[in-house]
């Protein structure tokens, strides 16, 4: 499994995600990087995205939906506030209406994404939720965040093998 380690931290509103694999974080980043990568492992395998609009760069949006198996489309929207390729991505992550537009009725939450080198040949990822309050990450995590965001990273490896060929 890619996915090594999961934290959930109530006090300090923060769930965080570790993942080892055997690419460069060059590689690695490559997967946030590219709309078309991004779209192959964000959603969990049953839900499928789509990568409307990918402008990744501080002040930049990242726009998506995901499909369900029923036909069912959730959309979602990033407002990216740091790019440190390939290390590093800082975005805020909320839910949208079917027009693409925030939903204020979900919370949102901050992301941190970390690359690290792990000997020449292997990168951990370290990816950070903050929520804004503990109802907030309650909710999400009840609504299946942890399992729905560990089986999306579960598609990560093979991306990066099928990168390598």
């Amino acid at each position: 499994m890619t996915v090594i380690d999961v934290q959930k931290n109530p006090e300090a509103l923060t769930l965080t995600l570790t993942a080892r694999f055997d690419a460069p974080p060059a590689r690695v980043w490559q997967v946030w990087q590219d709309p078309r990568k991004l779209e192959r492992w964000w959603g969990p395998p049953t839900y499928p995205a789509t990568v409307v609009d990918h402008e990744l760069k501080p002040g930049g949006a990242v726009t998506y939906f995901m499909t369900g198996p029923e036909g069912d489309k959730h959309h979602g929207w990033w407002r990216v506030r740091s790019v440190e390729a390939p290390y590093g991505l800082e975005f805020e992550d909320g839910f949208a209406d079917d027009a693409g537009r925030p939903n204020p009725d979900m919370p949102t939450m901050s992301v941190r994404v970390r690359l690290t080198a792990d000997g020449e040949t292997s990168t951990v990822m370290t990816v950070e939720s903050t929520f804004p309050t503990a109802e907030a990450m309650e909710q999400l995590v009840s609504m299946g965040m942890v399992e729905g965001i560990t089986a999306a990273m579960g598609q990560i490896d093979a991306l990066l093998a099928d990168s390598a060929a």
